[in-house]
């Protein structure tokens, strides 16, 4: 098992990996649309030659906040459902946040579950003085400082790119 940035020939198999993992396409389909966006992170786990999980990161900004910062919104994140529960996930986060924060990022935020994403060091974005633009429990939204100090001066809202709002 091993964990490496996606290459163009991975397309369509993550978009099965991400289709597979949901039980639907709308992840898949948001996955391509945003690829092109820039400041985008992709990353494949690669077990016998073959991708069984993904993670993507795209840039998110902060209405009222810093413009200087560079923060990525993580999601989706996915394994194929014959090879979750066996860390792959946890190993794509791992390895692709410390890529993420060799790349110069400051900041990550996620939405999902706190039990899981505080296992990597994420907190309530609240803390920080950041807001989800999605109605959301206060603490299913995190954020991971990449570069310690970076949101200090930092509050606002997080808008993600309005990729999302179609794929809801």
């Amino acid at each position: 098992m091993y964990i490496r940035a996606e290459k163009p020939d991975d397309v369509s198999a993550i978009y099965q990996v991400n289709s597979e993992a949901f039980g639907r396409e709308n992840e898949a389909s948001l996955v391509n649309q945003l690829r092109g966006a820039a400041s985008t992170f992709s990353f494949v786990a690669i077990q016998s030659d073959q991708i069984v999980g993904h993670i993507f990161f795209s840039p998110v900004t902060v209405r009222g906040g810093s413009s200087n910062l560079s923060i990525l919104g993580l999601a989706p994140i996915a394994v194929l459902p014959n090879y979750q529960r066996q860390g792959i996930g946890s190993l794509l986060i791992q390895q692709s946040l410390k890529a993420c924060s060799e790349s110069g990022q400051d900041a990550i935020v996620v939405l999902g579950d706190p039990k899981y994403y505080s296992r990597f060091g994420f907190i309530s974005a609240s803390t920080k003085g950041l807001r989800c633009e999605y109605d959301v429990p206060d603490e299913a939204f995190m954020v991971l400082e990449l570069n310690s100090g970076a949101l200090q001066d930092c509050t606002g809202t997080v808008q993600y790119r309005s990729e999302f709002k179609v794929c809801e």
